[in-house]
């Protein structure tokens, strides 16, 4: 009796292994299992439906939005929570939203770096080499620029301006005479004698967002930029191409209103970090004006080319120069608010 026992349970595990092989598994969608297997010679399918749960992470508020920035109403309707507008020549404020309040400024930080490259006079042909000091370990941004990379002082500043370049930018001010500690203490210091009173650098790229500053402060520093011949000719520049080993580089301009034929613009740069939002300054010709243009916090990916655009179209309306090419054009206009 036992070894008949054994060799039921023996043979129940050799069917019970043979149906387990029987079975198939199929995926008929992303959430669907379908289990396919034989029982008392039929095919029976056993479907299964997953229950996803969808667990969406939120956006990363900027300081602006933090700061309740976004909330301050403005007869343009700007999405930037900062904006300033300043005619250049007569300091005449033509509008202003939140241009006291200081703000991480992002990639607007190369402004700096780059007039300060330029007003020392370094050897533009020197190469610099990308080392792995100038690799971005605070927000992990990408660079064609590998460590290695050999390129001259010239190249650097041009993709540093032109196409917000980080590791050019990093390592433009740590190959300068004293090196980063001393370069980013002149930063603080022009900053100072420009009477930028709000304004802090702590590295020359502006991945950090402690790298801040108000629109006051930046319109000081974009009138400086543009006394600046090498900072307005290659902030300007529409496309660059560098050679690297056996391969040859494109980089393009981050602002596309400097290939727009409705912009005449002298200098600019744009910037843009998660606590910065997205941001814009430029000195450009308007109506007949010479304007300073800064954009902080803009909430979009365009929204700080659109209230360029906004604020252009304004001026060419309400406050063209008479005798100028916007002022004789009938133009009509209407503001928010």
């Amino acid at each position: 009796m036992p070894v008949e026992v054994k060799r039921n349970a023996a043979s129940s595990k050799t069917v019970a292994k043979r149906s387990e092989k029987a079975e198939k598994v199929v995926r008929g969608g992303r959430n669907v299992v379908a289990t396919i297997r034989k029982k008392n010679g039929k095919t029976v399918v056993a479907v299964q439906r997953r229950s996803v749960v969808r667990v969406e992470t939120p956006a990363r508020q900027s300081f602006g939005q933090m700061a309740g920035l976004h909330g301050t109403d403005d007869a343009l309707d700007l999405k930037s929570s900062v904006a300033l507008v300043i005619d250049q020549d007569t300091h005449e404020v033509l509008f202003s939203k939140n241009d006291h309040a200081v703000l991480p400024i992002a990639s607007l930080t190369k402004l700096m770096t780059g007039l300060l490259i330029s007003e020392a006079h370094l050897p533009n042909d020197e190469l610099i080499t990308i080392t792995q000091d100038d690799v971005d370990t605070e927000k992990g941004s990408r660079s064609r620029l590998t460590v290695g990379t050999m390129l001259s002082r010239g190249e650097l500043l041009h993709l540093a301006l032109m196409s917000s370049e980080n590791r050019a930018a990093h390592a433009l001010g740590r190959t300068y005479p004293g090196g980063l500690t001393t370069f980013v203490s002149i930063m603080n210091a022009k900053a100072k004698m420009l009477g930028m009173k709000d304004t802090r650098y702590v590295e020359p790229t502006g991945l950090s967002s402690r790298n801040q500053s108000s629109a006051q402060d930046l319109a000081l520093l974009v009138n400086a930029a543009y006394a600046d011949a090498t900072v307005r000719s290659l902030s300007t520049s529409p496309e660059y191409q560098v050679e690297v080993g056996n391969r040859v580089l494109q980089f393009n301009t981050t602002n596309r209103l400097v290939k727009s034929p409705d912009w005449e613009i002298g200098v600019q740069k744009t910037g843009f970090i998660n606590e910065a939002g997205q941001c814009l300054v430029m000195q450009a010709k308007v109506a007949g004006r010479k304007l300073i243009m800064v954009f902080l916090d803009s909430a979009g990916k365009f929204s700080r080319i659109a209230d360029a655009e906004r604020v252009r179209r304004w001026v060419e309306a309400t406050h063209a120069v008479p005798g100028s090419p916007a002022a004789s054009r009938s133009v009509s206009y209407q503001v928010a608010g």
